[in-house]
């Protein structure tokens, strides 16, 4: 079971909470404590866990401490109008050797996504969203991985997997399940050209920083998700300084926590981390107030899914059909519950792609097809397909 993997929180979250409202979050979630043991988790649709593993963390050793300073501005926030309940796994520990971490984290996910609730990884290094990747192989799915990342994490092939080469090893490695991968807040000084090259050779999406922060522009990547995978490292240090690789550039706070309710709204996301945070590099415990909040978006967002995902009906769409001069036309569709768009792609076999038929895009995309402008994502999609 995987209570063998988990240890409780600690005991100062424990006598904190006793200090807390009855009406907040902390005391409206089932936690995993010395005392109550662990949560029973029949009817829990968001389970948050831990994991203090921080060895192939590049240049930020100690991000998988101190997770109880995120817990605790959590658990003092109060809920939304909710009806989903939230469980506290407490934290996976650090493991004789980084194998044996990996191990129980993928357990973890593996036996959670297969009870269809939503994990929710706080601490460690960005390494772990290769462990949450590989969680998904007993699915046997197509996976989409997005990355809010000011670096690609590349690497090279032959590297160790640490927290800036497991993007190399989520593409090259068997069995290779990934469909699609889009990083959101790249900058570009900070990765090479034939990196960003690379990724668009293999029809990848990228999101520059500036262009990123008109959100709207965004959205999409994260409808398509089933990962979501974020770096506080991609937050400006101003507003998050507990990592030792910020820079002065990166999201505005409240842009995180909007890029978070784009994650928790998606009907597709099945598991969402927030890694690299370091406690030693925190102001006055900012940055674990700024996750705390961050989870409280992505909770807030899940709770408001409207599953408006027109892939089993189509009634509740309207059907746009945009005709090309050289090619076959492009159908639309437009949700009438939230005005949402996807864009269908013609796939010709029943085969592990079907769920990608439909692609999320925006009506900017419907706009630009109307005008003989083909949308860069349906291309990207058909090109992957081939």
């Amino acid at each position: 079971m995987i209570q063998d993997f988990l240890s409780p929180i600690e005991e100062s979250i424990v006598a904190h909470l006793v200090l807390q409202s009855p009406l907040s979050l902390g005391n409206k979630t089932s936690i995993h404590t010395l005392e109550e043991g662990f949560p029973d988790l029949e009817n829990v649709k968001i389970a948050i866990f831990g994991v203090q593993e921080d060895r192939n963390s590049q240049d930020n050793f100690g991000c998988g401490e101190d997770l109880h300073l995120i817990r605790r501005k959590l658990y003092q926030l109060f809920p939304g109008n909710w009806h989903t309940n939230i469980a506290d796994l407490g934290n996976v520990l650090k493991g004789n050797s980084v194998t044996d971490t990996y191990f129980a984290v993928s357990e973890i996910i593996t036996y959670l996504l297969k009870k269809n609730i939503i994990p929710v990884i706080i601490g460690g290094g960005q390494d772990i969203t290769y462990v949450n990747y590989r969680a998904y192989d007993s699915l046997e799915q197509t996976v989409n991985i997005t990355a809010v990342d000011s670096r690609f994490d590349l690497g090279n092939l032959e590297d160790d997997l640490t927290s800036q080469s497991y993007l190399s090893k989520v593409i090259m490695q068997e069995p290779n399940n990934l469909f699609n991968y889009c990083n959101v807040g790249y900058q570009t000084y900070f990765n090479s050209q034939e990196e960003i090259q690379l990724l668009d050779n293999l029809f990848f999406d990228a999101y520059r920083l500036g262009e990123a922060k008109v959100l709207e522009n965004i959205e999409p990547a994260f409808r398509n998700a089933d990962i979501v995978s974020i770096d506080i490292g991609s937050v400006r240090q101003s507003e998050a300084p507990a990592n030792n690789n910020a820079s002065p550039n990166g999201f505005y706070g409240e842009e995180i926590c909007a890029i978070s309710r784009y994650a928790g709204i998606s009907d597709k996301v099945s598991s969402f981390g927030i890694y690299e945070f370091n406690s030693k590099h925190d102001t006055n415990n900012q940055t674990a107030h700024l996750i705390a909040q961050m989870i409280w978006y992505f909770i807030e967002g899940v709770n408001f899914r409207v599953k408006d995902y027109p892939f089993t009906t189509k009634e509740n769409y309207q059907k746009f059909t945009v005709l090309l001069e050289d090619d076959d036309p492009l159908t639309f569709y437009k949700s009438n519950k939230t005005g949402r768009w996807w864009i269908e792609i013609k796939i010709l076999s029943d085969n592990k792609y079907k769920r990608h038929a439909l692609i999320p895009c925006t009506y900017k995309d419907y706009i630009d097809a109307t005008k003989q402008i083909i949308p860069e994502r349906w291309y990207k999609a058909m090109r992957k397909l081939m």
